[in-house]
């Protein structure tokens, strides 16, 4: 995730940072540019077409794309935004349930064992969001191998399954009350919750159908602006079609950008940043 003062106008105005909208529709935008070139030069020497009140029809369809262009970035943003406090729920329920767990139980081995259990967690739902497996992020226990945790087609369920069976280990053996299982089963739960609310994000995308629909009204848009504008405008209609593409087309690569937030792009959540924070902190408090 890009980190940036929000403040700094001038800078973010002439900045090209590899995520800017305008390096990845740059052979769009120059493809355009010709096209409309090339309308304009045969409307103005060949053709003459003038048409009465050329903007009116493009007013009215530019304000209903508009309003699909402002939908589709409310739904990406609040899918990023909901992906955002899902993490923050997994980032409070680890540092709760470590509190509980730290204070609750004193043997010294089952405190490492929920120090690495409830930390391979976080970064196993991180990697499984991303289609990834890091062996390096993996710690072994006792009760869980590597090559147990690599054959796993869920890891984070893997490892919740091992979080319970410690808990009910140190309950049979007298270490945890009936009364202490309830106080941790609220955290324990919605590590789970949290993960599956993740994957309905991830796994539940915009629907084609409506995709694939704005996409083309975004072309036919840009594409029969030359062709109603350019005996009015001339050759600055080149300049319009450039613009309105690049304002509409950069609108949807963002909405697509950020409906996925558990990326790597640039925008996407800082979820390597919130690991390594949650790994600091459990560290901390299993002292």
């Amino acid at each position: 995730m890009v980190t940036y003062n929000p403040k700094d106008w001038f800078k973010l105005i002439i900045q090209f940072h590899k995520s800017d909208t305008f390096r990845q529709l740059f052979f769009s935008l120059v493809s355009i540019a010709i096209y409309a070139g090339f309308i304009v030069y045969f409307e103005l020497h060949f053709f003459h077409i003038n048409i009465k009140n050329p903007t009116v029809m493009h007013s009215i369809l530019g304000f209903i794309l508009s309003m699909l262009l402002v939908f589709r970035t409310n739904s990406a943003y609040d899918r990023w935004w909901e992906g955002r406090k899902l993490w923050g729920s997994l980032v409070n329920n680890s540092r709760n349930l470590s509190l509980k767990l730290a204070t609750i139980i004193n043997h010294k081995s089952d405190r490492e064992d929920f120090k690495i259990l409830i930390t391979n967690y976080i970064f196993s739902v991180k990697n499984h969001l991303r289609d990834k497996y890091i062996q390096s992020e993996f710690y072994e226990t006792k009760s869980m191998s590597l090559s147990e945790f690599a054959d796993a087609q869920h890891k984070p369920n893997l490892i919740a399954k091992h979080l319970y069976k410690k808990i009910f280990i140190l309950h049979q053996n007298k270490d945890l009350t009936a009364e202490h299982l309830i106080i941790l089963n609220d955290e324990l739960r919605s590590f789970t919750d949290n993960c599956g609310a993740c994957e309905r994000i991830k796994f539940t995308p915009i629907p084609y159908s409506y995709n694939i629909f704005l996409k083309k009204m975004i072309f036919l848009y840009c594409m029969s602006l030359p062709i109603f504008f350019g005996y009015e405008f001339g050759y600055l209609t080149i300049v319009i079609t450039v613009i309105v593409l690049y304002v509409f087309a950069s609108i949807e690569l963002i909405a697509e950008e950020i409906e996925d937030p558990f990326g790597e792009d640039e925008n996407d959540l800082p979820l390597d940043d919130l690991c390594k924070r949650i790994k600091t902190n459990l560290t901390e408090i299993f002292k």
